[in-house]
This record gives C-alpha cells, structure tokens and sequence, in this order.
C-alpha cells in the first residue's frame, strides 16, 4: 500500500491533483490507515497512471472519465473508446493547424520588423490589428467584436 505523497511521487502526479481526482470520482476514495492516512493500493496506481497518460494526451476530464468507464467493462466493444480518441485526434489537428498559421504569422511580422522605433515597429502594427495578418488564427471560441 502506498501513501498518497509515494503514489504521487510514483505517478508524477502532485498531491492535490489526486485528492481532486477522488473529489470528482475519477479515482475511487482511498482506503484509510489506523491513523486516517490515505492508503492505495496497485489498482489505484494503475488508474492513476491512466488518468495521467490520458492527460498528457490532452483528453478532457469527462473523456477521461468515459473511458475509464469503458475500461471497467473489459469485454464490450471497444468503438466507443475508438470514437473518444478519435474525437481527441480531430481536436489535436485543429490545434496543429492553428499552432502552424501562428507560426507562419509570428514569423512574418518578425521578418517585417525593421529593428527601428516602437512608433514604427511592425509587431506592435500587426498586433495592434488583426487585419494586417496573412492568416486567420484566431481560436474558434474567440469572440470578434462588430
């Protein structure tokens, strides 16, 4: 049995990182020592390690949580974890593909840039209007005022 600092330590994953993990039941509630200490066990370290690995591949809490609940039914198909990663696959494209027109207008406007005054600075111009940008790159969920 591991305390909650040594799963922590095990998993790379900070304590109150776990204990939120248990607050909204991605992790089941720890069994509890003599003394009231947080104990876990190979089950939890396992689900733990999934929950960060899934993290690390950018999944949503709620996917997360679907697919653990996926995992807890070992034998049904496995399309609808399929579908969840592929889902997480489309929204990681978008991401590229915003990522590399951010890229390409950083570089422009960096590029254009005379190294002269802040009056005359072409990073401050582009910025300051996002018309002057050879793209659109702009995050889908950003409000545009009219």
């Amino acid at each position: 049995m591991l305390t909650i600092g040594k799963l922590g330590d095990a998993a790379g994953v900070k304590v109150p990182t776990i204990r939120y993990y248990e607050q909204i039941g991605l992790l089941p509630e720890a069994e509890r020592s003599a003394g009231n200490q947080r104990l876990y066990g190979r089950k939890a370290m396992e689900r733990l390690a999934f929950i960060r690995h899934s993290r690390d591949l950018g999944f949503t809490l709620e996917a997360i949580r679907d697919l653990l609940s996926l995992s807890d039914n070992p034998a049904q198909s496995c399309a609808a974890a399929d579908a969840i990663a592929k889902s997480q696959l489309v929204e990681v494209e978008s991401r590229l593909a915003r990522l590399t027109a951010l890229k390409a207008e950083l570089e422009r406007m960096v590029l254009q840039c005379a190294g002269g005054r802040i009056a005359d600075c072409r990073v401050i111009e582009v910025l300051g209007d996002h018309s002057l940008c050879a793209t659109d790159h702009r995050r889908p969920e950003t409000d545009v005022l009219a």
